[in-house]
């Protein structure tokens, strides 16, 4: 007979240190499972998409290694029902509790509530802590009781908030589990058929040791990360950011690594922190706005009059629509898993307002190919450029993306990085290719030019069907009183 276990289910936690779940598990003193369950059912309209599937297959083996040198199996199942899984589990080991990490979006939410009541019933003991965000959204609201609904008020909210400090309990202090089923990692189906994963292999470690890494980088970066944040061709962002969604680096550690690199000096560690608090303020939207996952924070905007296009999405996703910024950013994304930060809004507000295409087309878009997914995020963010989320970008305000570029990439290095057909022109003519033509420039900067794509709309018929497409909408708004 085997002993009694604890189980813990690891979800977006994969890691050991500064994991509350584990932690209990081990303090429990019984044999601990641990249990990966890959249930794409279960995740709602947001089934995880190529470019997360591939990290998550790299996270799991880091964790199963993890594991394994503290004497542990990671058992990986593959179910359309979490609960039916978990119940055969308890069965194979006697199981007397399980414990997990919380999940804050809505179809997890659900999930978690109706297994959690099913093994209570069960004489289960269930345990969940939060272990992915640095305050639980259960816990914040504002003056009237309400969830924050402004960046700014949360902000200066939640920054009064203690943080605690990172624990760990280390793998060897718990007792070893009997080994049970488990399929091998191949059996999830989480790498590309194709190699088109070329690109991510070169770009990431997706380890924890990986994430540490970047973590030591990060407190380095704080110094100047006010002033090279937005500029795409420098790397003065974390790039944390899939590390953080998958649960390989915890926010607190994040929070006071920074913090003690800093010597918590507010003007050195406030920029790269208040990003923290973004993912935070985002994390605490969706799970009060549960709706705003596939529809306006804003109600009235889903009627806002998009003009969908297949060709131009298309252009959009292929880095073709002739801008020379926006496209860099589409094959940065492409390639990589990533975009800078600064190009996401660029790329973002040519999409929902030049080109006139649902914020939603954007969000499957990013989900599918961005490494750091993250269903709050990557909703706040469309709904901010297209001006129907909290805190949003007005849709009127429409980006140029030509003074874009030459604001934030003026020498053109990043666009050259992404589009090396434009690579032979110089920095006047990088974010206007179409120019190269023109009397004043050397012929072989208009033959350099043909080999680029003609953009698909000018600024300026992109610019005026955004604001007749706003002043339509507008016209069908009630009258304020």
């Amino acid at each position: 007979m085997p002993q009694s276990n604890t189980i813990i289910w690891f979800r977006r936690d994969l890691r050991l240190h500064d994991n509350p779940a584990w932690n209990w598990a081990v303090q429990q003193g019984r044999p601990i499972t641990a249990v990966y369950l890959h249930s794409p059912k279960e995740e709602g309209t947001w089934k995880r998409g190529r470019a997360s599937n591939w990290w998550l297959f790299h996270a799991l083996a880091d964790l199963a290694a993890q594991l394994e040198k503290g004497g542990h199996q990671l058992v990986l199942r593959q179910t359309s029902n979490s609960l039916q899984a978990l119940e055969q589990i308890i069965g194979e080991t006697q199981a007397r509790a399980v414990c997990w990490n919380r999940c804050y979006e809505p179809s997890f939410v659900k999930r978690d509530s109706e297994v959690k009541e099913a093994l209570n019933r069960s004489g289960i003991e269930i345990q969940s802590f939060n272990g992915s965000l640095l305050l639980d959204p259960l816990q914040i609201r504002n003056k009237v009781g309400n969830p924050f609904q402004v960046f700014t008020p949360f902000w200066k909210h939640v920054r009064e908030i203690d943080v605690a400090r990172p624990e760990t309990t280390v793998a060897a202090a718990a007792s070893a589990s009997v080994a049970i089923g488990s399929e091998p990692p191949e059996a999830l189906r989480l790498l590309p058929h194709t190699p088109w994963d070329g690109g991510l292999k070169e770009t990431w470690n997706p380890t924890r040791q990986g994430g540490l890494d970047l973590l030591e980088l990060a407190v380095r970066k704080c110094q100047d990360y006010d002033s090279l944040r937005d500029l795409p061709a420098e790397d003065g962002t974390s790039r944390l950011s899939p590390y953080l969604h998958f649960g390989q680096v915890s926010p607190r550690e994040f929070f006071h690594h920074v913090r003690s690199g800093t010597r918590h000096q507010e003007k050195a560690d406030t920029g790269i922190l208040r990003q923290l608090y973004w993912r935070e303020f985002s994390a605490h939207l969706l799970f009060h706005f549960p709706h705003s996952q596939d529809t306006a924070l804003k109600h009235p905007y889903d009627q806002f009059p998009w003009e969908f296009n297949e060709h131009h999405l298309r252009a959009w996703q292929l880095g073709q629509t002739g801008f020379p910024i926006v496209d860099a950013g589409m094959r940065q994304l492409w390639h990589t898993g990533w975009m800078h930060n600064r190009v996401r809004m660029i790329a973002g507000s040519f999409l929902v307002k030049h080109l006139l295409q649902p914020w939603q087309e954007g969000a499957r878009w990013f989900w599918d190919t961005l490494c750091d997914a993250d269903l709050a995020n990557n909703s706040m963010g469309w709904q901010w450029v297209a001006g129907c989320g909290a805190d949003a970008s007005p849709y009127f305000r429409v980006f140029n993306p030509i003074l874009q570029g030459k604001k934030f990439d003026p020498d053109g290095n990043y666009v050259k990085q992404w589009c090396p057909e434009l690579a032979g022109l110089p920095p006047g003519l990088v974010h206007t290719p179409w120019e190269a033509g023109q009397a004043d420039y050397a012929p072989e900067h208009a033959e350099c030019a043909k080999t680029y794509p003609a953009p698909v709309i000018t600024h300026e018929q992109g610019r005026h069907r955004a604001l007749a497409a706003y002043q339509a909408f507008k016209s069908t708004l009630p009258a304020k009183r």
